[in-house]
């Protein structure tokens, strides 16, 4: 490759960087528990909770935070959770009972996503809030508690399809909510099964970063809240969903570098950064770049809780361009959040045993791990990041494999397509067989959201550990409870 290596190094934040510096006790970890390890950091995700609540506060709102629980399945981070005083979106019956018992009052919870009949009466059973995606639905879930006697649902109807009046702003297509075009028809269902149904709110679903159309939706929200009061309705929140973002890497400038040089490579301006030529949804086309890049914005400064602080603090120009936060304000309107990847910012690393380094008849340099693409899904999900190396020997040097160097990470299934990378990956020096890789910040999405169990290889198992002065201690995730060996309560 021409040029100097092009890295994209970790964000890494306490205390998960403290944890990548504890070589040997990560080591002990997979020793004893095998490759590949998912391990979590709970209480990190109780201070992301305190992050967003700042901003509640800033604005002097109240209402929720609820995770969105699918970005995650472990049941310390669920458990810890519970211990603060967030909230959690379930999308699932598993989900749901997951919550209920993890410690999640009914009050604290919130049913999103399709639904089968027996999630939508577990949590009308329960009394748990219900997103509501159209008059569909509406009717199947009015009809359910009317049949099984159940008491009057709290429920949200999520909304889609925002339009501004004179400025070049839209929301793109969503396969979620009603379009406020039908808000109307979508009131009259409303209206027919007030006996059922309690209207507590709106939300709204939107696949973006952008926040010009996450603006425009909680615009178009404030206005439905207006109707629904004209329909005699007594809405006190709204929720404005998720992606608020990760930002993934701790120089902005690399990502800068990768993507200018990923273009030249896909225009043959330069030698091939990828497997077999891949170019991440761009392709060249006589000489002109075609497609769109699928990647995930790896480099997002404003993401997380400062991303909700600029939403909040973005004018209303519908209404009359005061702050879309003092609106919710005066309105005395609770605001509702599901974060899933921000909440899980620094909660957990990924780990995988290296089990054999080689070189294909070409030069490349291909390094074999103890897991498979499916086990750290970050190309699925279009996040790149070059993982940690951690020796076995902190002693070792790699002579004329030095660093850095350029390697392709490959899985442990007999697939052309078991690649954990299909970028070169840089790392400061060749990695040898019983090393670890630690990919870092996975516990959003990229943890477990794709596991499989293919050729009968076990679904990665999963820790939570917890920092003590300068050690660490751990247990098995389905063991972890947030309390503390005297038996009080960790706040």
């Amino acid at each position: 490759m021409n040029g100097a290596p092009l890295r994209l190094r970790p964000r890494l934040e306490e205390p998960l960087a403290s944890l990548l510096r504890s070589s040997d006790f990560l080591h002990s970890l997979v020793d004893g528990l095998g490759s590949p390890l998912n391990v979590v950091l709970p209480d990190r995700m109780a201070e992301n909770v305190e992050h967003f609540r700042s901003v509640y506060r800033r604005h002097h709102l109240a209402g929720q935070v609820y995770f969105a629980h699918k970005a995650n399945r472990s049941s310390a981070l669920v458990r810890r959770l519970a211990a603060t005083d967030a909230g959690i979106d379930v999308a699932s019956l598993s989900e749901l009972q997951h919550a209920l018992g993890s410690g999640f009052a009914p009050h604290r919870i919130l049913a999103t996503g399709p639904k089968d009949p027996e999630f939508q009466w577990l949590a009308a059973l329960s009394k748990v809030t219900i997103s509501i995606d159209g008059p569909g639905e509406l009717e199947d879930l009015a009809a359910l508690v009317r049949k099984h006697g159940l008491p009057r649902v709290p429920a949200l109807l999520r909304l889609s399809g925002f339009e501004a009046s004179g400025i070049k702003v839209r929301s793109r297509q969503s396969r979620f909510g009603s379009s406020v075009s039908a808000l109307d028809h979508l009131l009259d269902a409303v209206e027919r099964h007030r006996d059922t149904i309690e209207p507590t709110g709106v939300a709204y679903h939107l696949d973006t970063t952008s926040l010009d159309e996450k603006a425009l939706a909680l615009e178009g929200c404030l206005q439905a809240m207006d109707a629904l009061r004209a329909r005699g309705c007594h809405p006190r929140a709204i929720d404005v969903g998720g992606g608020f973002g990760v930002d993934y890497l701790a120089d902005g400038a690399e990502w800068d570098r990768y993507t200018t040089e990923l273009t030249h490579a896909v225009l043959g301006r330069r030698p091939a950064l990828t497997w077999g030529g891949h170019g991440y949804g761009l392709r060249a086309e006589n000489g002109t770049l075609r497609g769109a890049l699928g990647l995930y914005p790896a480099h997002r400064p404003v993401s997380g809780a400062a991303y909700l602080d600029a939403l909040l603090s973005r004018p209303a120009p519908a209404l009359g361009g005061r702050p879309l936060g003092t609106l919710l304000l005066e309105n005395l309107y609770d605001l509702y959040t599901e974060p899933g990847r921000a909440l899980a910012d620094q909660c957990g690393l990924s780990l995988a045993r290296v089990l054999e380094v080689r070189r294909t008849d070409a030069g490349a340099r291909l390094v074999r791990l103890a897991m498979t693409a499916s086990d750290v899904s970050l190309e699925e999900h279009g996040v790149l990041m070059d993982p940690v190396l951690l020796s076995r020997d902190p002693r070792a040097v790699g002579g004329a494999d030095e660093g850095p160097v350029g390697v392709y990470l490959t899985g442990s299934l007999c697939l052309e397509a078991d690649l954990i990378t299909r970028r070169t990956v840089y790392l400061p020096r060749l990695p040898q067989p019983g090393d670890l890789l630690a990919f870092a910040n996975t516990a959003g999405y990229c943890m477990d959201f794709s596991a499989t169990g293919a050729q009968q290889l076990p679904v990665a198992r999963k820790v939570a550990v917890q920092r003590h002065a300068d050690s660490w201690s751990w247990r098995l995730d389905e063991q972890y409870w947030p309390i503390t060996p005297s038996g009080r309560h960790q706040a």
